[in-house]
């Protein structure tokens, strides 16, 4: 014990000098408003200690102040986020029920034109591969449709029906290999056999050397072979070849309707002629 008083006797004079000077201060502080000598002294050696400390204080405020601020903004941000996503998905369902309604409205303008009854279909299924060019639809034998009637899109002839089960269908597209539609160039006249090539594009085949045929053309369909009514739009002309020998002419044309775009059809409830 006396080591220790030893060792550390001078800061245990230092603080009990502090101390009694800091109770020397705090009881005179009431009875008098001037200060002594003492007590400007120990308020000149307890000024810097209290700066720093008001400082400390004020600073440890100000960060925790900027903290929570920090909090709320996150918070804020975090909640800005969540109504940016809400009203994304909101403008995205609203854009596809804006197109869903224009196509709606271009197929039952469609549907004004036959005097044939017509039933509406969803496109359910595709089968698009070098062989095979069909779509199939929700719609069957239950809605009145029968193999071989007519299938239409807004803008133009899309297939036949082929196949047709209770509440389902396929179609064959216009550009499969097995199609084959009677039609015509809508300027001259000119008849021949729009033709499936099987890389979505068509051909008028049987169509004369002789015949006036050009680039840009509109081929529609000529109502011949009873399955088409006649001015349905197919395709427009791209190409056209004239050989030096042969009697037929090639030409090209691309479709109107783009099957791979396809969702909602019309199938027209004509009857095929035997």
């Amino acid at each position: 014990m006396f080591d220790f008083l030893k060792k550390y006797s001078l800061p245990i004079l230092v603080g009990i000098a502090l101390l009694s000077a800091l109770m020397v201060y705090s009881l005179n502080l009431p009875q008098s408003r001037h200060a002594n000598r003492l007590e400007r002294g120990v308020g000149d050696a307890l000024a810097p200690v209290q700066q720093q400390a008001e400082r400390g204080g004020s600073f440890l405020g100000q960060l925790w102040y900027d903290y929570i601020a920090l909090v709320q903004v996150k918070q804020e941000n975090d909640r800005l986020k969540a109504d940016i996503k809400q009203l994304n998905s909101a403008l995205v369902t609203a854009s596809e029920a804006i197109q869903e309604n224009d196509r709606l409205v271009r197929l039952l303008d469609l549907r004004k034109t036959f005097r044939e009854p017509t039933v509406a279909a969803s496109v359910i299924g595709e089968d698009v591969t070098p062989w095979f060019r069909t779509l199939t639809i929700d719609r069957g034998a239950a809605d009145g449709i029968q193999e071989g009637m007519p299938v239409l899109a807004a803008d133009g002839v899309v297939g036949q029906t082929i196949k047709v089960a209770s509440h389902a269908s396929r179609v064959l597209l216009l550009t499969d290999h097995a199609s084959s539609i009677a039609a015509m160039i809508q300027r001259s006249r000119a008849r021949g056999v729009v033709k499936g090539r099987g890389d979505n594009l068509c051909s008028l085949e049987f169509t004369m050397r002789g015949e006036d045929v050009q680039v840009g053309d509109q081929v529609i369909s000529s109502g011949i072979g009873g399955v088409f009514a006649k001015g349905l739009p197919i395709g427009e002309v791209t190409m056209v070849k004239k050989g030096e020998y042969g009697i037929f002419q090639t030409v090209s044309i691309r479709p109107y309707v783009n099957s791979a775009h396809l969702e909602e059809l019309l199938v027209v409830l004509r009857a095929p002629r035997d």
